[in-house]
């Protein structure tokens, strides 16, 4: 395949692994990158910027290949700030801006020649991340997991309007899983996709527990629930009894100091990592009902790109 992202990354498929707050490590990010995708870690979950620069040397000795660090700006605070100092550092090539303004991270990283990846929920900050020098966008449905838009857009009518709106590549994300998804994608006019809840489903996704990866095969598409809504920070995650609880508070209409206990990322290592599926949390997104098997990392390449060429022969004999 080759599209905009795959001359960008110079990846061979623009299939690009999400952040995965304390799941995305070394392993899986190698995994992606050597099935020909693009990989990543994610930086501010892991506990010190000492653990931060080991797990980044430990990909390099899993592949050879391009990966990526995904930074969460809006979680602890500056903690970020440090932990981009160790990726230029370790001359990360790539790196992927989730929650947040992209603005203070792309100032310290100008000129340095690292490719640079925004999530946007909307057309306007699509276009402002193309205006502040963002090399391509990862635009969220509200069908994906985890942190979405708070304007529950769908991917198939938000993704063709960014298309239309900015010059820079983009990268469809939300509700994807298969390569029915990759092809939808790239008619809608995208030139790559991301996907988080899909890549949970992996036998190379380590650090997420047996029962949050068995939930993910038996549930279905309506088994998540948002949460969030009334801090302004909505996310989609799995239906549980935790999720449950912090709905009824947020329908109570209880401050951020009482609703946080419940929404840490405590609570959500303690069911992502723990397996302590109904006293913790996890994210997971609509996607959740075409995920039926834990394959690896390269199965599921090789399935999505088989079904994304049946696809593309079946319209040369529709048209």
């Amino acid at each position: 395949m080759k599209t905009r992202i795959t001359e960008l990354l110079h990846i061979e498929y623009p299939i690009i692994q999400g952040g995965l707050a304390y799941l995305a490590d070394a392993t899986l990010a190698a995994a992606v990158s050597n099935a020909g995708g693009l990989g990543q870690i994610t930086a501010v979950t892991l506990p010190t910027s000492e653990d931060f620069r080991n797990e980044i040397r430990k990909l390099k000795t899993l592949t050879f290949k391009p990966f990526a660090v995904n930074f969460a700006i809006s979680l602890y605070g500056d903690k970020w700030k440090e932990y981009l100092d160790i990726a230029i550092d370790e001359k990360v090539e790539a790196v992927t801006i989730t929650g947040g303004n992209p603005k203070p991270l792309l100032e310290r990283i100008e000129g340095l020649g690292i490719k640079k990846i925004s999530l946007v929920s909307t057309v306007k900050q699509a276009m402002k991340a193309e205006e502040l020098g963002i090399d391509a966008v990862m635009v969220v449905g509200q069908e994906g997991g985890g942190h979405i838009g708070r304007n529950d857009l769908g991917t198939f009518v938000l993704v063709p309007q960014v298309v239309n709106a900015v010059n820079i590549p983009v990268i469809a994300s939300g509700g994807i899983g298969d390569g029915r998804g990759l092809m939808a994608a790239f008619a809608l006019g995208a030139e790559g996709i991301e996907m988080g809840t899909r890549f949970v489903a992996t036998q190379e996704c380590v650090l997420a527990h047996e029962n949050y990866q068995k939930a993910l095969i038996e549930k279905d598409e309506m088994d998540t629930v948002v949460i969030k809504h009334s801090i302004g920070a909505p996310a989609r995650a799995m239906v549980n009894e935790a999720t449950k609880k912090i709905i009824e508070l947020e329908r109570m209409g209880v401050d951020y100091e009482v609703l946080q206990p419940y929404i840490s990322g405590e609570k959500n290592q303690l069911a992502a990592r723990q397996g302590e599926m109904e006293t913790g949390y996890v994210w997971a997104g609509q996607v959740m009902g075409l995920i039926k098997d834990i394959p690896t990392v390269q199965a599921l390449f090789h399935r999505m790109i088989g079904e994304a060429e049946e696809i593309s022969e079946k319209w040369k004999n529709i048209f």
